[in-house]
């Protein structure tokens, strides 16, 4: 085990706690005090580590869609949503449904886009939790620009399935697809924080950025 921590630059005793945890597989024993492990070790504790350290599941969490991966009978469209559910705990308890404006807005711009989804996907109170928070703070403005977010989600979801599509076994794909959700939403996040800084620059330029600009060049 050693040399998995080693290779792994995961320490020992957490190695040892995956295992407890049932996040991890145990080696092949070639005593009854020391097992072998492999390259398959190695990636699951990236993939653990991938999940929990940046992609902020619980070590629960983590432990589900794991689970979901490994289980080959389990169709894709449920590991997405075993996916989906995870990130939703781990970002805030919507087991409540909204009772707000929210909930009918996000349903009529759904069917503005003709957008037909399963009643229990864990986006729709996310969502429109996120609207009655807009409406409280007295941001309604925020509200408007929903079909023009709806629009680029589809953008970003069709870009999620043409990756998975370019794996070849169902193993790669249901892990694409679990890497894809729990940290895509990290990466579209770092991206939009990008892009506003790139836009606003466009649409309310800082005369202080032309001036260093113009001492810089000189």
């Amino acid at each position: 085990m050693s040399e998995l921590s080693e290779r792994s630059g995961v320490a020992v005793p957490t190695i040892k706690y995956y295992q407890r945890e049932n996040l991890l597989h145990a080696g092949e024993f070639s005593s009854p005090t020391q097992a072998r492990y492999d390259d398959t070790h190695v990636d699951r504790l990236r993939l653990i580590r991938a999940l929990i350290d940046i992609g902020g599941l619980s070590v629960a969490s983590a432990r589900e869609v794991i689970a979901a991966i490994d289980d080959t009978s389990l169709p894709l469209t449920w590991t997405f949503g075993v996916a989906q559910r995870a990130i939703s705990t781990s970002v805030a308890s919507v087991d409540s449904p909204s009772t707000g404006r929210g909930a009918d807005d996000v349903a009529a711009a759904l069917d503005e886009a003709s957008i037909a989804i399963h009643s229990d996907n864990p986006g729709l109170p996310l969502a429109s939790r996120v609207l009655d928070s807009y409406y409280e703070l007295g941001h309604d403005e925020l509200v408007g620009v929903l079909p023009d977010y709806l629009r680029a989600a589809v953008i970003v979801a069709n870009a999620d399935l043409d990756a998975v599509g370019r794996q070849a076994g169902r193993s790669d794909m249901a892990q694409t697809v679990v890497v894809g959700t729990v940290l895509g939403d990290s990466l579209f996040a770092g991206l939009r924080r990008i892009a506003q800084e790139y836009v606003s620059r466009q649409r309310f330029p800082d005369p202080d950025d032309s001036e260093r600009q113009t001492k810089d060049e000189s």
